[in-house]
């Protein structure tokens, strides 16, 4: 049997139900949904997790389709899932987890004794190191961003080259290759051993079907290459960018994009403009350096100083 929270599998079955990780304000406790799928032949283990940010809700369209695919009969090794992570900032459609106001994928590896968040980082964790890779299914909140994968470790980890080729058989096209701040799960977790990304799978209010597609593709591309399953797995060169770009208004006023996502800019080339109320122009914001525009705001209405994109940088084919 293979046990995760309260879901038990015997081999060539599917389980799924709650993963305990605190208690509520009124005293209930809180669950996570959680799915164990025990393959019927011995192999490696995938853990799969998705909305540790509240906000962020491409992951769950992925898991929601990905794990009623997967016949545990044909399964060699293991799946375990946590569909849910910052149960707080779902329930309340917010990124961050209103108890504690934290970004739960800045708490790993957690603390039983600690925030809210800590407590259900610690006990994901746990869950997490139980496995051979790890997918940290994210997006880009609600901004428009491209989809992409992201290496956390940095470029020194002994696991690095690991976690590019996990990001590569994923296959979103894009990779970030830029080393994470504490905290995240995929930052953490190499140092157990165990390669980790996030698929940073577009951005959006809600989901997006595309994006999702894209998401439950890469982890069956995963599921082939790595041997859960007998599949061929074609793994296609990606674009990667070692740095990232952001940018922020001079101005206040509404916001007119000059570039598509995607879309390969060169040092100097426009980015945006603002202009007031009437359309008179008052800035115009140009790139520092070649590379691809990779994230924008989604609402026009800026004010100065605040954030409006981001162009991937020091890019490379790999």
């Amino acid at each position: 049997m293979l046990t995760l929270g309260t879901a038990s599998a015997a081999p060539g079955e599917t389980a799924t139900g709650r993963l305990e990780v605190g208690e509520a304000r009124d005293g209930s406790p809180v669950r996570l949904p959680v799915a164990v799928i025990n393959g019927a032949d011995d192999g490696k283990t995938l853990y799969m997790q998705a909305v540790s940010d509240g906000d962020e809700l491409n992951g769950l369209g992925v898991v929601n389709r990905v794990v009623p695919r997967i016949d545990p009969a044909a399964l060699s090794g293991a799946v375990l899932v946590v569909g849910i992570v910052n149960y707080y900032g779902f329930q309340a459609a917010e990124h961050r987890n209103p108890i504690d106001d934290t970004k739960t994928n800045r708490a790993y590896p957690g603390s039983a004794t600690g925030t809210t968040s800590e407590r259900i980082a610690h006990a994901t964790f746990d869950a997490a190191t139980r496995a051979d890779l790890i997918l940290d299914l994210h997006q880009g909140s609600t901004s428009r961003m491209i989809d992409e994968v992201r290496v956390r470790c940095g470029p020194r980890h002994r696991l690095h080259g690991d976690c590019l080729r996990l990001a590569k058989v994923f296959g979103c096209g894009y990779v970030l290759d830029q080393k994470g701040p504490d905290g995240q799960l995929a930052r953490i977790a190499p140092n157990k051993g165990i390669p980790t990304v996030d698929p940073e799978l577009g951005g959006c209010v809600g989901w997006d079907e595309e994006s999702i597609r894209k998401g439950v593709e890469g982890v069956f591309n995963v599921l082939g290459y790595y041997g859960f399953l007998d599949r061929e797995v074609s793994v296609a060169n990606q674009t990667r960018a070692r740095g990232f770009e952001q940018y922020r208004s001079p101005a206040g006023g509404l916001v007119r994009f000059e570039r598509e996502l995607g879309e390969r800019v060169e040092a100097g080339d426009a980015l945006f403009e603002v202009t007031g109320v009437f359309g008179d122009r008052r800035a115009r914001v140009t790139a520092d350096s070649d590379g691809i525009f990779w994230r924008s705001r989604r609402l026009p209405q800026v004010a100065a100083g605040e954030y409006v994109c981001s162009v991937g940088t020091n890019l490379a084919t790999y």
